[in-house]
């Protein structure tokens, strides 16, 4: 929470609903996913994890990524640290 958590998380939340994701896609919130220099976001079937995201990545991860079927490579960990 301290690394801007929950404003990342509040952002998702709102995007979901003006674009009316809810019900194609599940938004969770979770603890710890590994690697300590988050907020992290992990989307799945993909496996792809973004580091460091901020509440102004949100856009990019729900247009590029959910939408667009293309990862955000600028925010990507790679998957052999986590």
């Amino acid at each position: 929470m301290q690394s801007g958590a929950t404003e990342v998380w509040e952002e998702f939340a709102y995007a979901f609903q003006q674009r009316n994701l809810n019900g194609r896609f599940a938004l969770s919130n979770t603890g710890c996913l590994g690697p300590c220099n988050g907020p992290h976001v992990l989307v799945y079937p993909e496996g792809v994890m973004y580091a460091k995201v901020t509440k102004d990545d949100v856009a990019a991860i729900v247009d590029e990524h959910l939408l667009g079927d293309k990862p955000v490579a600028r925010l990507q960990l790679p998957q052999e640290i986590w």
